[in-house]
C-alpha cells in the first residue's frame, strides 16, 4: 500500500492549486467586465493549449516509441479519439454541457477529463517509486510541482467562466475545485494497477490533450479574440508561460 499513499501524497499538491486558482473568484467584484473576461480567457486558452503539448502530446509521443511502434501512431489517433468523444459527449449531454454565456460546462468536461491522465502519470510514476526504482522519486516530485503550477491557471479558468455565465461565486469555485478533484483518483487507480496501465498512457495523454484542443478551439479562443490585440496577446502570453514552466521543470 506504499504506492497508494505516495500517490495520494503526490496528487494532493497539483488539486490544492487547482483550488486556489478557482478562489480567484471570491477576489473580483461582479461578473469581470468584457476586456478583462477576453484577456483572462485568452490566457487561460494560452496555458491549456502549451499544456496539451508539453504536459500531455509529448510525453505520450515519447511514452509510445519505448513500445518500439511508431512513436507518432498512438498519440495521434489518440488525439482524435479525444476530440471526437469530446464532441460527441457535448452532443449526448445537450444543453447540460453546452448552455450558458461561455459554455463553461464544456470548459470544466475538458479540464476534468484532462486532470484525469495527469493523475495517472504521477501515480504510476509513485508505483516505481515505491517498487524500489528510486529515480522515479525524483519525477514524482516534479511532476507533481509541474502539474500543480500549471493547474493554478486551469482552475480559474473554469471558475471564471462559470462566474461570467451567472454562477454564485461558491458555485463557481466548487466547480474548479471538483475538476482537481479526478487527480487524485486517477492517481490511486493508476498505483494499484500499474502492471495494466503503463501501456495505455500514450493514450490517455493524448485522448485528454484532443479534449483540451478541442474547448480551446471551440469556445475559449473565438471569445478572446472577439474583440481587438489584447485576447490574442494573453493567448500568447498564457502559451509562453506555460511553455516556460514545462520546460524549465521537465
Amino acid at each position: 500500500m506504499q504506492e497508494i499513499g505516495l500517490a495520494l501524497a503526490a496528487t494532493a499538491f497539483p488539486c490544492g492549486c487547482t483550488a486556489l486558482g478557482a478562489a480567484v473568484v471570491f477576489f473580483l467584484r461582479g461578473a469581470p467586465k468584457e476586456p478583462a473576461r477576453r484577456a483572462m480567457m485568452g490566457f487561460a486558452a494560452g496555458v491549456m493549449l502549451a499544456a496539451s503539448v508539453w504536459s500531455l502530446l509529448l510525453p505520450a509521443i515519447e511514452r509510445a516509441g519505448e513500445g518500439g511502434a511508431p512513436g507518432w501512431l498512438s498519440p495521434s489517433l489518440g488525439l482524435v479519439l479525444g476530440a471526437v468523444g469530446l464532441m460527441l459527449l457535448e452532443h449526448a449531454a445537450g444543453d447540460l454541457l453546452a448552455g450558458g454565456r461561455g459554455h463553461s460546462g464544456r470548459v470544466v468536461l475538458a479540464v476534468t477529463l484532462h486532470n484525469l491522465p495527469e493523475g495517472m502519470v504521477v501515480g504510476l510514476a509513485a508505483a516505481l517509486a515505491a517498487g524500489g526504482e528510486a529515480e522515479y522519486l525524483a519525477g514524482v516530485m516534479a511532476l507533481s510541482l509541474g502539474i500543480g503550477l500549471q493547474n493554478l491557471p486551469e482552475g480559474a479558468a473554469i471558475s471564471l467562466p462559470m462566474r461570467q455565465a451567472g454562477a454564485s461565486r461558491l458555485k463557481s469555485f466548487a466547480g474548479g475545485v471538483a475538476s482537481g478533484l479526478v487527480e487524485p483518483l486517477g492517481g490511486v487507480l493508476a498505483a494499484a494497477l500499474a502492471v495494466w496501465v503503463a501501456g495505455w498512457m500514450p493514450w490517455l495523454l493524448s485522448m485528454a490533450a484532443g479534449a483540451m484542443i478541442t474547448v480551446t478551439a471551440q469556445e475559449m479562443i473565438p471569445d478572446a479574440a472577439e474583440e481587438g490585440a489584447g485576447g490574442i496577446i494573453s493567448i500568447v502570453l498564457g502559451f509562453a508561460l506555460m511553455m516556460a514552466l514545462d520546460v524549465a521543470l521537465g
